[in-house]
């Protein structure tokens, strides 16, 4: 019997490119993949639970066995910008206040993953997934960016064919390759539309969706160190990726925007026989990507190859998660992730458009276990609020003073797996 229908196959495909955007919150990256993941606080490395494992170390689908897994995320994040200090000259509308974020607040993601063992020792298999996005969608028109309302919408999707060999008991290896689409619009920023701040005024906003692709490599280890013990590394090139040609205008490089390179180490300790504590450590290159590292005060036009970007610089992320099992049919999991905020205070005024502060994720999960391995996933993550205040963020010749940015974001998802080897 099929799996899955070769019609079924392609409407699940074209749901990942046509769904809602997301908004990450490691920066714009997923805090993890897959429902199992996320209730762990996104850790993963030396843990492989399922068949989007290939997302996290590609070395890990050569443990889960022969797997199908489906799931659904609901975002809902809570997003705003308050303008202070700003003194335009007499003659101009006073721009300080409070501005939502918000018009759109629920995105929908799926994730997919299949996985099949050729071999005890080497599989193959492949996962469909969301690797991150932001989005903003402003109530109310920022005077300072346009005369319409502004925001941004920007979606990526990998589709990753993974193999993985286990060369001896303890240690097996991955490779997988980053096949991206993304797709950005911007709008309600025709302040910058213009010959005195953008190397083509007709591509910086409100031009619909422009659409990319891009491919990369991710390679990954898992060994056992010792009876319970796992460890875990891996390493994602930088996604080299087409230009967002509608926007060349707005991003360096007439319109670049790589996917950044990542690396990530971690640690599995089964502490009980029915729990196990994680702990992953990850790093986000966003600092090698021009149209994203570029400080947002650059004076060089918007669209050049050294324009104007996000002033983003690399983040780490912490992941811990612990896994226990209840009885045969119950599993519990929780976590925590911190993320190092991607930008300074400086940066605040052209992050309105990606305001990406939250740094500090709780996560809760669990699986319900049915007949003929079958299982059913959920999470639940709660990014804090917080807040980050400018400093001198706004330029003088914009009226000077300060833009406040604070989010936070809810997320709850639920999956569908299938261990085929029961």
């Amino acid at each position: 019997m099929k799996l899955i229908s070769k019609r079924t196959a392609l409407l699940l495909i074209a749901s990942f490119l046509f769904v809602d955007s997301s908004f990450a919150t490691d920066g714009y990256f997923l805090t993890g993949y897959g429902a199992k993941q996320q209730g762990l606080g996104g850790a993963g490395v030396a843990l492989p639970l399922d068949s989007l494992a290939s997302a996290t170390n590609p070395a890990g689908l050569v443990r889960v066995g022969n797997r199908f897994d489906l799931g659904l995320t609901l975002f809902r994040p809570i997003r705003s910008t308050t303008i202070t200090g700003n003194q335009l000259p007499p003659g101009y509308p006073n721009i300080n206040g409070t501005y939502s974020a918000s018009r759109v607040t629920n995105f929908f993601l799926p994730d997919l993953g299949y996985n099949h063992l050729l071999r005890p020792n080497l599989a193959f298999g492949v996962a469909l997934y969301g690797n991150g996005g932001m989005n903003t969608s402003y109530v109310n028109p920022i005077p300072l960016l346009g005369n319409t309302r502004g925001g941004v919408d920007l979606d990526q999707v990998i589709v990753s064919p993974t193999i993985a060999y286990k060369v001896d008991a303890h240690n097996s290896f991955g490779l997988g390759v980053n096949l991206a689409y993304q797709r950005f619009a911007a709008e309600g920023i025709q302040n910058f539309a213009s010959p005195n701040y953008s190397a083509n005024p007709t591509a910086v906003t409100n031009t619909g969706h422009s659409n990319s692709y891009g491919a990369g490599v991710h390679i990954g280890w898992l060994g056992e160190l010792s009876h319970g013990i796992n460890l875990g590394a891996t390493y994602q090139t930088k996604t080299y990726a087409t230009k967002f040609s509608r926007y060349s205008g707005l991003f360096a490089e007439q319109g670049g925007f790589d996917i950044p390179a990542s690396f990530s180490g971690g640690v599995a300790v089964k502490v009980h026989p029915r729990a196990t504590v994680l702990f992953d450590t990850q790093r986000i290159l966003y600092g090698q990507v021009k149209s994203i590292a570029n400080s947002g005060s650059n004076q060089a036009l918007l669209g050049s190859n050294d324009g104007p970007g996000f002033g983003w610089h690399n983040v780490t992320v912490i992941k811990t998660g612990l896994a226990f099992t209840v009885n045969p049919a119950l599993s519990l999991r929780g976590g925590y992730n911190h993320a190092t905020s991607p930008f300074d205070n400086s940066q605040t005024f052209f992050n309105i458009l990606a305001p990406a502060v939250v740094q500090n994720h709780l996560h809760l999960g669990a699986t319900w276990n049915l007949q003929s391995g079958k299982e059913i996933n959920l999470a639940y993550v709660h990014a804090f609020q917080n807040t980050m205040n400018g400093i001198n963020s706004i330029a003088p010749t914009a009226g000077g003073g300060n833009a406040n940015l604070s989010m936070y974001q809810n997320s709850f998802q639920i999956g569908f797996g299938w261990n085929r080897n029961k």
